[in-house]
This record gives C-alpha cells, sequence and structure tokens, in this order.
C-alpha cells in the first residue's frame, strides 16, 4: 500500500513565497526581525493555520475597539506612558512555540515592531510585524480607522460587548450605543 503524499496547494506556495518575499526585504532593509507583513497575508497565514496572530494592544483596545478573533493576546505596554510590560518574553513563551510564525498586531503597527524585535532577540526567528495595525494611521483630520488597516480592510474582527456604563452613558445623553461605535451622531 503506498502512503499519499501532502502536496501543499498553489495557494499555499504562493502565501509561503509572499511571506519569503517579506523575509528578504526585510534582511536586505536591516531589520532587526523577520519583516513587515501586509494585513491581507497575515490573514491569509492566520486563516490556513500557518502563523500565530498575537494581539499586543491593552485589554482595554481589544474590549473597547475590538479584536480578531482566536488571536492571541500578550500585552506590550500599558498605560498612557506606554510602560512596556516586563513579562512580556514569558508571557509570550507561555503561549507561542518558537519555532512558529508570529505574527505581531497592535493599533497601527509600531508597538507590535517593538514586540516583534524583542521577541526576535528573545530566540523567536519568524517574528513579523503586520503593517497598519488593527485602527491604521491616523487621517487628515487625525482619526484611525478610515484610511487602512486590519478593520478598514474588511478582515475579520468582533467587537465585544460595551461596557455597562457606556450603556448607561449613552442612555443618559440619549445617544444611540451605534454613534460611540462609529463616532457619527444619530440625531441628524
Amino acid at each position: 500500500m503506498t502512503k499519499a503524499h501532502a502536496h501543499p496547494s498553489d495557494k499555499d506556495v504562493d502565501v509561503l513565497e509572499a511571506l519569503q518575499r517579506v523575509r528578504d526585504e526585510a534582511a536586505n532593509s536591516g531589520l532587526h526581525f523577520a519583516g513587515h507583513v501586509p494585513p491581507e497575508l497575515a490573514w491569509q497565514l492566520f486563516r490556513a493555520k500557518k502563523a500565530v496572530l498575537v494581539d499586543v494592544r491593552t485589554p482595554e483596545e481589544l474590549s473597547y475597539v475590538g479584536r480578531v478573533p482566536a488571536a492571541k493576546h500578550v500585552v506590550w505596554a500599558t498605560g498612557v506612558a506606554q510602560v512596556r510590560n516586563p513579562n512580556f518574553v514569558h508571557e509570550l513563551e507561555a503561549k507561542v512555540a518558537k519555532d512558529a510564525v508570529v505574527l505581531f498586531l497592535c493599533r497601527s503597527g509600531k508597538r507590535s515592531t517593538g514586540a516583534a524585535e524583542a521577541a526576535t532577540q528573545a530566540g523567536y526567528p519568524n517574528a513579523f510585524n503586520v503593517l497598519e495595525g488593527f485602527e491604521g494611521d491616523l487621517d487628515e483630520h487625525h482619526r484611525r480607522g478610515n484610511t487602512d488597516g486590519w478593520r478598514n480592510r474588511g478582515l475579520p474582527w468582533v467587537q465585544d460587548r460595551p461596557a455597562p456604563c457606556i450603556d448607561r452613558f449613552s442612555r443618559e445623553l440619549g445617544i444611540a450605543r451605534n454613534s460611540l461605535r462609529t463616532g457619527r451622531s444619530t440625531d441628524g
């Protein structure tokens, strides 16, 4: 009896070739981690289970802004001063194998770059930053979420139920809950 050999599909090969191009570009640019991955490629790798997605935003950001379902969560920095989590590497090691392809995601791609660098220094050779982050860059009105980023590109994400205080304030102020999420008033 002959055993069938598993061959990667053309789509798998394309995704892996794209990842290798990212890695080559990073090496040529002198980056201290594996490279910057566009959000769409990150989603393809994550969906195909060829990478682990690690969101490094705060729990508050995940709850109020949204998150990618099934992504791991390891906080990079907290508070207004963005104090680095001293246990970041230990928490990462508890959740992700060192030989995994790791895609780090934050709000705009800045904190996740630092996380990818720290992970690389800690022995993760396949640590990548997801370009644009979850919310993307600021637009001309200094608002995020309108020009690029994971959420704006229509990639999968969920929003947790709003905190009770948001519901209470929205009722008191007569503001529809949806306007709190979109930033648009519903009164015309």
